[in-house]
């Protein structure tokens, strides 16, 4: 029996295999939805969450969606950096690597994270 998966499934096993390679990282996985975005940073050796930023956290803020998810990315690393954590793998999900993805991630690289 051939099980045909559509291609969002398709590509979030393709990076969690990538992603398992490096077992001593810490993973920032985000959740995206039409109106917010999230970003966690995840101990998968503990299976702990470490550290949790969202827009919702932004509320009084205003801007475009790709703004906000800019400054999702700057708040979770500022955190991040405070609880001593600099390396971690980007785990963008189904997710492609293009608008407000994209934009977290540059947003936590621009803070001194280091994806």
């Amino acid at each position: 029996m051939i099980i045909l998966r559509d291609q969002k499934t398709r590509r979030k096993i393709r990076i969690r295999k990538k992603l398992a390679l490096n077992l001593g990282l810490s993973r920032l996985t985000i959740y995206r939805s039409n109106r917010h975005i999230w970003a966690q940073i995840i101990d998968d050796s503990k299976a702990k969450t470490l550290v949790t930023f969202s827009s919702k956290l932004l509320a009084k803020t205003k801007g475009t969606k790709m703004e906000m998810a800019k400054l999702v990315g700057e708040g979770i690393a500022k955190v991040a950096l405070e609880k001593k954590i600099k390396r971690v793998k980007f785990d963008r999900g189904s997710y492609r690597y293009h608008g407000r993805v994209k934009a977290l991630a540059e947003g936590a690289r621009a803070q001194g994270l280091i994806l």
